[in-house]
């Protein structure tokens, strides 16, 4: 088993490498690390082999998408966004937030972050 470091720059680009090489995505972990950031993780498995990349963000930071080079990441994607609120960019199904809920449902917080991240569609005027 291997933990690699990696960047959201070379993301994409060390995911096509390891599809070519016969490697499957497995899934994503996101950890909150403190107010300001989480860790992802990708993890990716041929023949029992398993290696792991992961990569600091910011909370605020968009992520390329590993959909366009493994499909199956859409889900887990969609997942972190709903949960965390971190987008990802280029999503081949892009359920905007709304992966377990309805578009009317009043959501403002991500459930799984200790220290939260409000959405909110509009700025509130400042009073």
């Amino acid at each position: 088993m291997q933990s690699l470091e990696i960047t959201k720059e070379t993301l994409r680009q060390e995911g096509e490498r390891l599809k070519a090489e016969g490697f499957r995505f497995v899934t994503i972990t996101c950890l909150e690390l403190d107010e300001t950031s989480l860790e992802l993780i990708y993890h990716f498995d041929k023949d029992l082999e398993i290696i792991h990349y992961r990569m600091q963000i910011p909370k605020d930071a968009p992520m390329p998408s590993l959909s366009p080079v493994f499909f199956a990441a859409f889900l887990v994607e969609n997942e972190i966004y709903d949960q965390f609120g971190i987008k990802f960019d280029d999503l081949v199904l892009d359920f905007g937030g709304t992966l377990y809920l309805d578009d009317d449902d009043d959501i403002t917080a991500t459930p799984f972050c200790k220290f939260g991240v409000k959405r909110a569609d509009t700025v509130p005027d400042a009073e």
